[in-house]
């Protein structure tokens, strides 16, 4: 199938889909939601909780294999896979809770969730591989936008959860067997490749940044809502009305296409934005778009896109972002290369950022799985706000860490992986707040805390793409993930349910380790918390070291504050070649 042309309406239809898709994406957010019936229904304790909450993770983040099947195969069976994944593995959790089947036993249990929870592996490979590459010039934008509707899927089924579903464990886990598989059949046929722009056009960027404040209005929205709902008694018409607005605006990236159909751009702009008509990805003298036929990753000597090397030795047809990563190690591959999967694994840069990411979003992901039970050990009743509150400020994280990241890349050349540092350390502050047990510094610090988790997402992913090349980026951002659930295995599982439970037994004067009781007060959570901070000190430290190393291939990569664009050259002139 011919490649689509970045001109035209149809990549960005397929990005309004992909918000949708990344909306589905964030199920694995809906986990405190029911995990309580888990835990009644099913007799756990807290430690078999955060073990399933684990599953949860280690689903959510192994993208290995979906990373692999990128490379060869279209969207939509990625899309494909990941919705019969969501339909079979909620579903079986679905009959157990709701006492439609006899319980099943713990470790099938557990593979359930973990299949269920793979659904996202496999909607975000499908959604964020194809657009980094559909939008190269813009990836930190990009990676920021729909990662951070990912984030915001949580604040998003918290609402469904209480106004179209009542509250009910039972109905939530049916919709997330029904409904997601829905929306990603409706969705699939329209997340596909294009030949991305030779470069930067104004009006694309004016595109990127409506979705941005759309999405961003979208956030305040959902959080409004939640705080309104959970101070004020609404009656059923006002929650409707709210819940229809709410998806209204999730509709809004979908308005770019239309006013692309409705008001299209004349071919001759689109040859001064420098796209030249006529030529591959333009549109034709009839207006039409032209037929394209060159695949988008054939390894040939072409250059498409940042990242991509000139392998042969052919004159460049397109643009290229071209730096020779001098703060890396010295192997024959240097940063800005597109690397295979087993070169990238032999860079000392390679694992400074994994080890930066698992240390953020590990101590994150702890505080997200066991969030119900820490707002019931500080006295909230109702604890889905807390929930809404940690999604929003997911969402903001994620697309605000795409957004500053590259606006300061880009104008002074400051490495994407700074912002890591920032929210590290602000992370580590914040672990050392929530032992204090201050009720009016409890919501706060839960919002601050999701801002930054959300920021290692965005930033992360951006900086894979622009270290490593495109070429394995499927495979390499997915190996990066598992931080996330090794996170959890160490942080949740083995620590934070292990201290919960023990505090629990003291309280309860109960000495049977493994009944099912609750904890009450600070102590439930103290030393959980210190460790994290620990945890989050070591890896803002290992993330200046890090930005330190690729600060130089920065500076070659964006010299002169702004993407350019080269001449046509040769081979022996790449080595001096910069952004202009």
């Amino acid at each position: 199938m011919a490649a689509l042309a970045a001109g035209t309406r149809r990549p960005w239809v397929g990005l309004g889909a992909a918000v949708w898709v990344q909306i589905a994406a964030g199920n694995a957010y809906t986990f405190p939601l029911y995990s309580h019936s888990l835990k009644s229904v099913l007799g756990f304790n807290q430690q078999q909780l955060t073990m399933l909450g684990v599953a949860n993770d280690i689903g959510e983040n192994f993208g290995l294999i979906p990373g692999f099947v990128s490379k060869k195969h279209p969207p939509w069976l990625i899309l494909l896979i990941g919705a019969l994944a969501c339909f079979f593995g909620y579903g079986l959790i679905w009959l157990t809770v709701s006492s439609t089947i006899l319980p099943l036993p713990y470790w099938m249990l557990w593979i359930a969730l973990c299949v269920a929870a793979n659904s996202n592996a496999w909607f975000t490979t499908a959604v964020i591989v194809t657009n980094i590459k559909n939008f190269p010039l813009q990836r930190g934008i990009v990676a920021g936008i729909l990662k951070g509707y990912a984030g915001l899927g949580a604040a998003v089924f918290t609402e469904i959860y209480r106004v179209l579903l009542g509250n009910s464990s039972s109905r939530l886990l049916l919709f997330l067997t029904l409904g997601i598989p829905v929306l990603c059949f409706a969705s699939m046929f329209f997340v596909r490749p294009c030949t991305p722009a030779p470069n930067e056009d104004p009006a694309e960027r004016g595109r990127l940044d409506f979705i941005q404040v759309s999405s961003f209005a979208l956030g305040c929205y959902v959080l409004l809502t939640a705080i309104l709902d959970d101070n004020i008694s609404l009656s059923a018409p006002i929650t409707n009305t709210l819940f229809i607005v709410m998806v209204l605006l999730l509709m809004a990236p979908l308005a770019i296409p239309v006013k692309m159909t409705l008001y299209p751009t004349p071919a001759g702009e689109l040859g001064m934005l420098g796209q030249a008509v006529g030529s591959p990805g333009s549109l034709n003298d009839e207006g039409g778009t032209a037929d394209i036929t060159e695949p988008l990753l054939e390894p040939s000597g072409v250059v498409g896109y940042p990242g991509r090397l000139n392998e042969g030795h052919d004159s460049l047809d397109v643009p290229l972002l071209l730096a020779e990563g001098e703060g890396g190690v010295n192997e024959k591959r240097k940063l800005g290369e597109d690397f295979k999967f087993i070169e990238a694994v032999v860079k000392a840069d390679f694992w400074l950022l994994f080890f930066v990411f698992f240390f953020g979003v590990g101590s994150g992901v702890t505080v997200l799985n066991n969030l119900a039970q820490i707002g019931v050990a500080q006295g909230f009743d109702d604890t889905t706000f807390l929930l809404s509150l940690f999604g929003v400020g997911n969402f903001v994280g994620r697309l605000g860490g795409g957004f500053v990241s590259e606006r300061f890349v880009k104008s002074k050349t400051i490495p994407r992986t700074v912002w890591m540092t920032c929210t590290q350390i602000i992370m580590f502050a914040t672990y050392l707040l929530f032992p204090s047990a201050i009720n009016a510094t409890f919501c706060t610090a839960t919002g601050i805390l999701g801002v930054c988790y959300g920021v290692q997402f965005s930033v992360m992913i951006s900086t894979v793409s622009e270290l490593f090349g495109l070429k394995d980026f499927g495979t390499l951002y997915n190996f990066m993930a598992l931080g996330n659930p090794l996170g959890a295995l160490l942080f949740s599982g083995l620590l934070a349910g292990y201290v919960y439970d023990n505090e629990a037994t003291k309280q309860q004067g109960i000495h049977l380790y493994g009944t099912n009781v609750s904890c009450v007060g600070p102590n439930c959570f103290r030393l959980t918390f210190l460790v994290l901070a620990a945890v989050c000190f070591v890896g803002s430290i290992l993330s200046i070291v890090l930005s330190l190393r690729i600060k130089p291939f920065y500076q070659n990569l964006y010299a002169g504050g702004s993407v350019g664009v080269l001449p046509n050259t040769n081979q022996q002139d790449q080595g001096a070649a910069s952004a202009s």
